[in-house]
């Protein structure tokens, strides 16, 4: 049995690193405007800086836990960290964009690994009774900081610091993490691993990376260009071949008999609206705010905590709605809840004097929303699989989280890259051809003030869009999310 002293070094390493990847998620879209004036950078630039982390962590998710469970969650975990925390120094110590997005990939490799060992190591060192459920509720209640604090956390840095701090804050934290957990954490394997499902990692990865290149590339190269079709048929492909891995292979990854589960299916639903939009706005959200109110960055930080802070205060009572009123009910609530935040959010920008006053229901709300499903979507999923295919329904869940927080960072960037432009043909005389006003867009959309009021009304035309496209998709993801608990609600009532 484990000493008190060990257990609790232990839960100090895996706290402090859910801290750290929390931070990361949310601390650095407040920099995003400073970073493409500082580095010379692009709009594209700044979605990648964004998706390079989630497209790292959604690659080596699935490959992790098997990994672990092979060679020793303690050595993984070591490994991930170890990688964060000097990816951590190199992001720090970028002196332009293409040297950050690579580092960024390489931080989100660590951190998604991190991630992963995270629940392993406590699910094996707290294995029942009063500590466990201690233990996890720390864990999550200090990831939960991360991720609500981080905007005010990286504003707060940003202006009394510099951005570099931002990442370079997390190598000292890493070597504190790494000395904790050498000391306090028991090394435990699984001597009946599954095989590496190397296929399925390797061609779902390439399917969503030529995805989103696709959707962030697509105006510079042409949406009907040959290298844009090219590319979106490589995507098709990498598709189609995880499709056929997960068939062939006798351990897969994703075993899709579960989606005739129905309450897994609305779960899943749910977790694909969260991360429909509140997740990837939270990364054009200061944008706005700077580029359109003419906020400071920690102006902007804090009025993001009214979008954040929200999500730690409401899952005690979405649990025990949960229990009361079934997931099919509270799961699409949490999603209507969502999008109706951003329809006033939309009202809020279109208010005639805007400002962090007119966000502030939407802005809520959301929050809101977003804490009515989190964990009701994790417990939804686990829950409604045995036993054994539990850690599978999971992964199931963190993929579609972050595949779908992905490719919707690109295609948000997309949507408010659209309006922006369309905004700009309709008020400026043709004197600009359409590569003009891309660019020009671009770099309006990037957060860039320099254009004067025009520029700030065709990025706050942009915002409205965006918010209305927001709201109008989550909306339709709540409705599907119903729809597919539907005959279990009709079992409960009966």
């Amino acid at each position: 049995m484990h000493s008190n002293k060990k257990n609790n070094l232990t839960l100090a390493a895996i706290c402090l690193s859910s801290l750290m990847f929390g931070l990361e998620i949310s601390s650095v879209p407040v920099l995003l405007p400073s970073l493409e004036k500082l580095l010379h950078g692009s709009f594209t630039d700044v979605q990648w800086i964004m998706n390079a982390y989630t497209i790292a962590c959604t690659t080596v998710l699935m490959a992790t836990g098997t990994l672990a469970d092979r060679y020793g969650r303690k050595l993984i975990f070591i490994i991930g960290l170890s990688l964060f925390g000097i990816t951590s120094l190199l992001c720090g110590l970028a002196t332009n964009m293409p040297l950050l997005i690579i580092s960024r990939f390489l931080q989100g490799l660590g951190g998604g690994i991190m991630l992963i060992c995270q629940i392993a190591i406590l699910s094996h060192q707290f294995q029942e009774g009063p500590q466990r459920s201690k233990a996890f509720a720390m864990w999550g209640i200090i990831f939960g900081i991360g991720l609500g604090f981080g905007p005010l956390i990286g504003g707060l840095i940003l202006s009394f610091s510099s951005w570099e701090w931002v990442f370079l804050v997390h190598f000292p934290l890493s070597i504190l993490t790494l000395c904790l957990a050498l000391a306090g954490i028991s090394e435990s394997k699984n001597t009946k691993a599954q095989r590496l499902d190397v296929w399925g990692m390797i061609s779902l990865s390439l399917a969503v990376f030529a995805l989103i290149y696709f959707i962030i590339q697509g105006p510079v190269l042409g949406f009907g260009s040959t290298t844009a079709l090219l590319i979106l048929t490589c995507a098709a492909f990498a598709f189609l071949l995880f499709l056929y891995a997960e068939k062939t292979f006798p351990q897969p990854m994703f075993d899709f008999t579960v989606f005739k589960v129905r309450n897994f299916s609305g779960a899943i639903t749910g977790s694909i609206g969260m991360n429909f939009c509140f997740w990837p706005f939270m990364i054009y959200l200061p944008i706005y705010f700077q580029g359109v109110l003419g906020y400071s960055s920690l102006v902007a930080g804090t009025a993001l905590l009214a979008y954040t802070l929200p999500t730690l205060v409401v899952p005690p009572l979405a649990e025990r709605l949960l229990l009361k009123y079934q997931p099919g009910i509270v799961i699409p609530f949490g999603l209507f809840s969502i999008g109706l935040g951003f329809i006033f959010m939309w009202l809020g920008i279109r208010a005639e004097h805007p400002g962090w006053l007119s966000m502030l229901p939407g802005t809520l709300l959301s929050g809101i929303g977003l804490g009515f499903c989190n964990t009701p979507v994790t417990n939804t999923t686990t829950g409604s699989v045995s036993a054994d295919r539990a850690g599978m329904a999971s992964g199931i869940d963190m993929s579609a989280r972050l595949i779908t927080l992905a490719i919707n960072i690109a295609l948000m960037g997309l949507v408010l890259s659209k309006g922006i432009t369309t905004h700009l043909k309709a008020t400026l005389e043709s004197s600009f051809n359409a590569s003009q006003l891309q660019e020009l867009a671009e770099k309006i959309a990037a957060g860039n003030n320099g254009f004067g009021n025009e520029g700030q009304a065709a990025l706050s035309y942009g915002f409205e869009l965006l918010t209305l496209f927001s709201g109008t998709g989550v909306w339709i993801l709540a409705i599907l999310s119903f729809y597919l608990f539907k005959p279990n609600l009709r079992s409960v009532k009966e």
